[in-house]
Order: C-alpha cells, then sequence, then structure tokens
C-alpha cells in the first residue's frame, strides 16, 4: 500500500478546505496529533507500529471536517459527529486505501458503538466505529490530546478523562486502557507547538 506523504496530504486539505480559516483550524490540528503520536513512537515499547501509517492517519483523520461548512464558512456543529464518515467518504472518492480512510471513521472519542449511536440519537448509521489497529487506536488517542475547540491548547490526560466520564465510566475505562497502552506525552515538551499551555483540569 502506498501511503500519502505530508505534502501530498497538506495538497488534500487544501483541496478541500472551504476557506483558508478552515484550513488553518483543521491541518494545524492533524499536525499537532501527529506531533503528540510522534512523541509517543520514540518509546521503544512501541518500535512494531508503522510510523508512516500514524502519520497519515493523524494528518488525515481530521479531513471530514471541511464537509460541514456552510457557504457563509460557518461550522455546522450540531452534526459535527458526522465528520469522521464524512472524511471517509471524501478519501474515498480520492481513492484512498480502505486501511487510510478508516482513521477518519474509527477516531471519534474512545471508540464509538452501536450502542452509543442508538442511545443518544447520533446522525450516523447504527454499527461499531472502534480503532481495531493498534496504529488506529494510536490515532485516536493522540487526538484526544488536542482540541480544536480550545484553540492552540493541548488537553492533559485528567482533563481528557474529566470530559469524556459525561459519556459513562466506560469511556473513562477506555480511556485508561489507551493510557496504559501507549504512555502519556509529554506535553510540556510540546507546548511551544501550540499558542497556549495545557488544559490540565
Amino acid at each position: 500500500m502506498r501511503i500519502p506523504g505530508p505534502e501530498e496530504i497538506r495538497a488534500l486539505h487544501e483541496k478541500h478546505a472551504p476557506t483558508a480559516e478552515a484550513l488553518t483550524s483543521v491541518h494545524r490540528h492533524c499536525e499537532l496529533v501527529w506531533s503528540v503520536a510522534e512523541q509517543l513512537l520514540a518509546s521503544p515499547r512501541l518500535a512494531h507500529l508503522d510510523a508512516e501509517l500514524v502519520r497519515a492517519g493523524c494528518l488525515l483523520h481530521d479531513i471530514g471536517v471541511y464537509r460541514l461548512y456552510d457557504d457563509a464558512g460557518r461550522l455546522d456543529h450540531e452534526n459535527y459527529i458526522r465528520h469522521g464518515l464524512l472524511g471517509q467518504e471524501l478519501l474515498e472518492s480520492e481513492g484512498l486505501p480502505a486501511t487510510l480512510c478508516r482513521f477518519c471513521s474509527h477516531h471519534t472519542g474512545v471508540g464509538l458503538t452501536r450502542q452509543d449511536v442508538v442511545s443518544q440519537n447520533l446522525p450516523v448509521p447504527p454499527a461499531d466505529y472502534l480503532a481495531e489497529t493498534a496504529e488506529e487506536r494510536l490515532v485516536m488517542y493522540a487526538d484526544k490530546f488536542h482540541s480544536k475547540s480550545h484553540p492552540g491548547r493541548f488537553l492533559s490526560p485528567e482533563a481528557y478523562a474529566a470530559h469524556v466520564r459525561r459519556f459513562g465510566e466506560e469511556k473513562v475505562t477506555a480511556f485508561r486502557a489507551l493510557r496504559d497502552e501507549f504512555g502519556d506525552p509529554d506535553l510540556a515538551r510540546l507546548t511551544p507547538q501550540a499558542e497556549l499551555p495545557p488544559v490540565t483540569g
């Protein structure tokens, strides 16, 4: 499988971004998620992962957000949960392999189950959208440490755990399992890449 590099991926972002502001927000977030994953990949215990695939997954995972902007440049927050599936469709239309398309549709939260979709009446087809491979889990996990709703800010593990608790203790448990698998990033080292210090609580 040929994996696109950062410049090719940036060109995809530029092609699909409806505005310069959207490009800056989404592509910068994807780069920061890659900075988290890249740091974690330095651990010898993660040497078995395909770093090139993880990089592509990080840089592509949120590309579907572009399809949620209206003609006036406003983001449809109400349907934001759909951005993963929209990203999968976008990458499929570009001819990218399923392995890459799944990074879009399988990174939301700490994994969406069919039960989540049904019980929360989410606007996506009922199915399990769970990260299955170690590379998918790492992209999903790294994504938790930076939020576009906090421009330029990283989130500490404690801050994300507090955030996800509102969806149930099982989500906190799932996040803890990811921390055990991949370790905690050193956000202090990454902060110079962002504009503001991490949110810690």
